[in-house]
């Protein structure tokens, strides 16, 4: 199946279809619609941009946090930060990681166990790169991006 004609060879989605009037799943599979852009240029500097500043910051304070040592379930916490931030880093899984982002940024808040702000922008941030994407300076790009293949005649 080729990209104009509805969707890619490799894609995963789940959705109904009727065929002769009884419901049936029908589960596709696409790496690529997970990614909704890889773009380059100045869009894609901002995308790596916001990548590292919310991935350093991630990491920042999740091995502050347990170089002080916090109870148990305050581990988990900071190493989830500390992983989701060295994945937003490199630029791999990128909506997953962002989504884990924005969940362990809520689980701060409601503990009372991070800055405010920096938790709300964190949130943010992480929001932003699930929705648009890791740019085309991320692992992800190289691993399930677009390939343009040239044929040349001799």
């Amino acid at each position: 199946m080729t990209p104009s004609k509805g969707g890619y060879a490799g894609a995963c989605f789940w959705r109904f279809d009727r065929h002769y009037g009884t419901p049936k799943l029908v589960v596709e599979v696409s790496v690529q619609r997970l990614f909704s852009m890889f773009p380059n240029g100045w869009p894609g500097r901002g995308l790596l941009l916001l990548r590292l500043v919310s991935g350093i910051l991630l990491i920042n304070d999740g091995i502050t946090g347990l170089l002080e040592g916090p109870p148990w379930p305050g581990n988990i916490r900071l190493c989830l930060e500390t992983s989701t931030g060295m994945l937003l880093l490199v630029g791999l899984w990128t909506p997953a990681a962002g989504i884990l982002v924005v969940i362990v940024e809520l689980w701060s808040m409601l503990s009372r166990t991070g800055d405010l702000r920096n938790c709300v922008a964190l949130a943010t941030f992480g929001a932003a790169l699930a929705m648009l994407g890791p740019g085309v300076r991320s692992i992800d790009a190289r691993l399930f991006g677009r390939k343009r293949i040239d044929i040349r005649e001799h």
